[in-house]
């Protein structure tokens, strides 16, 4: 069984959104390899408190991997070098003793640094308020299984409503595009009836919001599907491209 770890760490600090930030080293001695990341974090700033210094800021909630919040950048990889997890299931084994890690804050325009690694994610809660509502029937409920839905139809949209908004794939998008979080979120009601009514309004609204919010284009790379946690797939966003071009043309002949 292996042993305990040194590590060194190269983490970003940034005062606010206002200052410069930097790169600073830090020591993390006697790591077990059982620790999770966070863990990690939470230790080196105990050493840090202790010695009355700043500590570091990370977001963090569930640490569960359904929040999303732990969003950080280890060693140019969103969420760490392991695949579809978040960086709070990301356990200290995935290195060695002696390593250097280099943690930053996610990049992207939409995502401004808050402090050292927290960023303001409520671009995301924009776009998805860009969507509006449903219609739905507020009467008396209707049976689940009156509602004809195709096990087909119900998984696709299953499996896009796992998306929980991180921001990892911005962050691995070198275009910083939103598309696999968007898709994600339009592909979830436009699968299912309930989303039917409002479906042309929401992608047009939606992705207008993404574009004013400073998200940038998708160039179909894949590394957003590649870094998302849940492993969220490209045929998300080709469903919305296609959302997106019969809600044009339907406004086009109105």
């Amino acid at each position: 069984m292996a042993g305990n770890m040194n590590i060194t760490l190269k983490v970003w600090r940034q005062k606010n959104a206002n200052t410069k930030g930097k790169l600073v080293s830090y020591n993390a001695k006697d790591v077990s390899p059982d620790m999770s990341f966070l863990e990690m974090i939470d230790e080196v700033n105990e050493v840090l408190i202790k010695k009355g210094d700043e500590p570091i800021a990370f977001d963090h909630d569930c640490r569960e991997g359904i929040c999303g919040m732990c969003s950080m950048v280890i060693d140019g990889r969103p969420h760490g070098p392991k695949e579809g997890i978040t960086t709070c299931q990301l356990h200290m084994r995935s290195f060695k003793d002696g390593d250097t890690i280099t943690i930053e804050p996610w990049r992207a325009k939409g995502f401004p640094v808050l402090k050292d690694l927290v960023v303001d994610r409520s671009a995301f809660d924009r776009i998805i308020q860009a969507g509006g509502y449903i219609s739905v029937n507020t009467g008396v409920t209707i049976d689940a299984n009156a509602i004809a839905i195709s096990k087909q139809d119900s998984d696709k949209a299953f499996d896009a409503a796992t998306c929980i908004g991180c921001g990892a794939c911005v962050a691995a998008c070198k275009n910083a595009s939103a598309m696999l979080f968007l898709s994600a979120k339009v592909s979830q009601l436009s699968l299912l009836p309930q989303g039917h009514p409002e479906r042309k309004s929401r992608v047009e609204n939606m992705l207008q919001q993404m574009e004013d919010e400073g998200f940038g284009n998708c160039s179909n790379t894949g590394a957003c599907s590649v870094e998302c946690p849940k492993e969220i797939g490209q045929e998300h966003i080709a469903r919305l491209n296609r959302e997106f071009i019969a809600a044009k043309a339907s406004s086009d002949n109105v």
